[in-house]
């Protein structure tokens, strides 16, 4: 696909960011206060694990590459989707992270199970639970904005 060709194809929605600035930044900043306080690899793993799920190809290639500038391993990314398969990958509290990252994100597949929640709370101090929620709770959002407004993969315009 050439530049122009993904140029042309991002154009053929609605820029939300433009189109509704004011939701664009309260979004921009609440995605910001997720973050605080948490581990830059696990925000990754869950924005990537999120993204996955939610079948967003530019949120996905824009936090696989995030997580790589951080110092991801390649190894880890490749597992992520199947997680629960190499979990000699990933702590405890990844582990946790990325299960409550799929409960909520399929949240309408049967809610959050109390196991998958019990984890998390096992794994998390209350104040650093509430932020990964938040967190889910965001990528969720980007991803549906990404997808409704049909973002296209490879075209991030972060600086």
């Amino acid at each position: 696909m050439t530049t122009n060709t993904i140029a042309s194809a991002e154009t053929t929605r609605l820029n939300f960011a433009k189109a509704a600035p004011k939701a664009f930044r309260a979004l921009i900043g609440f995605d910001a206060a997720a973050r605080e306080g948490l581990d830059p690899a696990l925000v990754e793993l869950i924005q990537i694990r999120a993204s996955h799920l939610n079948h967003c190809a530019y949120c996905l290639h824009m936090h696989t590459n995030d997580a790589r500038k951080a110092g991801e391993s390649e190894d880890r990314l490749h597992m992520v989707p199947v997680w629960r398969e190499a979990r000699h990958f990933f702590t405890e509290k990844e582990q946790a992270a990325l299960a409550l990252t799929e409960a909520v994100t399929l949240v309408a597949d049967g809610g959050v199970p109390d196991e998958v929640y019990a984890q998390a709370a096992d794994r998390f101090e209350e104040k650093e639970l509430a932020q990964v929620l938040a967190l889910i709770f965001a990528i969720n959002t980007w991803n549906r904005v990404a997808l409704a407004t049909k973002k296209v993969a490879g075209t991030d315009e972060r600086g």
